[in-house]
């Protein structure tokens, strides 16, 4: 490990400290600016309409009583906005005599002999006026009022810039880490093993680039594993195929009736099994092209095909009902569960209800059901129902329910079981509507 490598940039770790470490110098910044501009040390600088009545005030203490008219008339064409003028003590009304902080200024500029007082507005101005060292006293407008006692002052700045740049570098950092994650997790959630999900996205921090990269490889030695596995067991049904045929050959040489039968049957279970687990293993590999099926009409061919059959199986649904899919994988998971609602019940449903988003094709069964402990394994390959379910060692090989799901799941939906009233099962399955038309691998 090395010893600085905390600070690495490109790491989760690097990036928190340099926030910190910008944070706390643009802290610095704006609390000096701050600092420079407003001057604590320094004595109280009044507002300019004060400054300017300030001096005014001394420049016609100073005077003599002959010079002030032409110096009054001088001040009010070089400050118009004042509005300067002289007041007979005693005939302004004065409703502020204390030290507030307004005045405060003055007082502290003017000197000793020099008294202020606030005098009532006129036109939304302050009035302000100052009595001169010979008892007579001049008035100005002094725009705005007294500034409250918090406002500008340089702790009150550096709290709100403390909290501008906390909520906005934070936010950032909220955006800049946790963008990559989420990026991580939603290319995660859609990994698949058909080929045709991207590989998960190798950006942001040095840490989630590791995981990312680290995932991948994993992906693709899954993906090698389940390839091996699926041409393995399609070369073992495959050959199988042969010798199967053959003993069918010989067991009709069979003289014995019962014996014959017999072994016609376990040949005919064997040669299902093997049609069921190829079944599964080309679901695997999804060959097929997704493209716009009319699902009514899919589900409709097979409610008719098993009626042909002497089968009691209804369609409820839309007449039409467009969607993206696998014609054929489509087909076989429905006639899947067509096939088990059948076995166990006397009269099958196949219910069609279209969202926008959403379509959901429910199989409905008036038979004895499953229990909710075996819901989610009998979802599983190769498990086969329960009591209530089985009717004989013919009856299934367990691989229907999971065709069906795999299925479900490649074109990004969901099967699931429900209970049915009075009795009875639902298979449901659960589609989009819409999908992006490839090839899978």
């Amino acid at each position: 490990m090395r010893p600085f490598g905390f600070f690495h940039l490109k790491g989760i770790g690097g990036q928190i400290a340099a926030l910190v470490l910008a944070s706390t110098v643009t802290l610095h910044l704006v609390v000096t600016t701050a600092f420079l501009i407003s001057r604590p040390d320094r004595p109280d600088t009044p507002p300019d309409g004060a400054h300017q009545l300030t001096d005014a005030a001394l420049l016609l203490g100073s005077a003599g009583p002959d010079e002030r008219p032409r110096l009054l008339a001088d001040l009010a064409r070089a400050f118009p906005k004042l509005k300067i003028e002289t007041s007979a003590p005693g005939t302004a009304t004065v409703i502020e005599d204390g030290e507030s902080q307004h005045l405060h200024g003055l007082r502290r500029h003017l000197g000793r002999g020099y008294k202020v007082v606030q005098l009532a507005p006129e036109g939304g101005d302050h009035r302000i006026g100052v009595v001169l060292p010979d008892g007579s006293m001049i008035a100005g407008h002094v725009e705005g009022g007294p500034r409250p006692w918090f406002w500008g002052a340089p702790w009150l700045v550096a709290l709100m810039t403390a909290f501008i740049c906390i909520s906005v570098l934070g936010l950032w950092a909220a955006r800049a880490l946790a963008t990559p994650l989420s990026a991580l997790a939603k290319a995660a959630e859609n990994f698949s093993l058909d080929g045709g999900a991207d590989p998960l996205p190798e950006r942001g921090p040095e840490e989630i680039r590791s995981v990312a990269r680290a995932l991948n490889r994993m992906h693709a030695r899954i993906a090698r594993l389940m390839s091996d596995r699926t041409r393995m067991l399609a070369a073992i049904s495959h050959d199988l195929r042969t010798p199967i045929t053959r003993l069918r050959l010989r067991a009709e040489f069979i003289e014995d009736e019962g014996n014959r039968k017999r072994m016609l049957v376990d040949l005919d279970q064997m040669r299902s099994m093997l049609e069921s687990v190829l079944s599964l293993l080309r679901n695997d590999s999804k060959i097929e092209a997704i493209t716009l099926v009319d699902i009514a009409s899919t589900l409709q061919l097979i409610a008719d095909q098993f009626g042909d059959m002497g089968h009691v199986v209804h369609y409820d649904g839309p007449a039409s009902a467009t969607a993206a899919a696998r014609p054929d994988d489509l087909h076989r998971g429905v006639t899947n569960l067509v096939e088990n609602a059948v076995r166990f019940g006397a009269e099958v449903t196949i219910r069609l209800d279209v969202s926008d988003a959403r379509l959901t094709i429910d199989v409905e069964d008036d038979g004895p059901g499953i229990s909710d402990a075996r819901k989610q394994e009998m979802l599983e390959p190769f498990v086969r129902g329960d009591d209530a379910r089985t009717m004989d060692e013919s009856t299934g090989f367990g691989l229907g329910l999971s065709i069906a799901r795999a299925i479900a799941l490649a074109h990004g939906g969901e099967l699931s079981l429900h209970d049915r009233q009075p009795h009875g099962l639902i298979v449901r399955m659960q589609l989009p509507v819409w999908q992006q038309p490839r090839l899978a691998a």
